[in-house]
């Protein structure tokens, strides 16, 4: 695994030279789109319905952005105050229990007291029926809301959040194609938020 970490950096550093966090939006505005999961931009799910239709529009995104990736990376992340990586939540390693921890850094030093280092994990997941059903279940729910999927070779970005879900497509045409495809998904706001 070590090797195919390795090789993860390389290929994150050549394709998405940013952290695989909320920084990606600023750094690829041309190939960002932001998809409410829910009608009327509604939050969160409160019922097995709502769950349902907030995983419909996700399997919906990412049969159309790699109908043709059967595996994926699933990357998560989670902070505190520690240098080294703790063990994960106990629901995040419920349902990502193979996770291999990728990279740690400090992502805030504003108050040396203070310290926050963020702790990357990753695995691989089938994309077919619903083996990320559970993991898009926590984020939906806010149990967990730092995920980023993607295929093996990076040409694309998913981040589910709480209420969403940020694409970033290989280009600015099938970014502009999946706007097209799903305009009731988008945020009225101007900003695309």
């Amino acid at each position: 695994m070590k090797q195919d970490l390795d090789a993860l950096s390389v290929l994150w550093e050549r394709q998405w030279p940013a952290p695989p966090d909320t920084s990606l939006r600023h750094a690829y505005p041309e190939r960002w789109v932001r998809f409410h999961s829910l009608p009327e931009s509604k939050q969160y799910p409160e019922n097995e319905d709502e769950y349902a239709i907030v995983l419909e529009r996700q399997h919906a995104l990412l049969e159309e952005l790699g109908p043709d990736d059967d595996l994926l990376w699933v990357i998560t992340t989670e902070w505190d105050g520690r240098p080294e990586p703790e063990p994960r939540m106990a629901e995040l390693q419920r349902v990502d229990p193979h996770a291999w921890h990728w990279e740690s850094w400090l992502s805030d030093d504003d108050d040396p007291d203070d310290l926050v280092y963020q702790h990357v994990h990753v695995s691989t997941r089938s994309r077919i029926g619903s083996s990320l059903d559970p993991l898009l279940r926590l984020v939906a729910g806010d149990i967990s809301f730092a995920v980023t999927l993607a295929p093996p070779d990076l040409r694309w970005v998913f981040r589910p959040y709480p209420g969403g879900v940020d694409v970033f497509a290989p280009s600015t045409a099938e970014r502009d194609s999946l706007k097209t495809a799903h305009p009731d998904w988008l945020s009225a706001h101007a900003s695309g938020l």
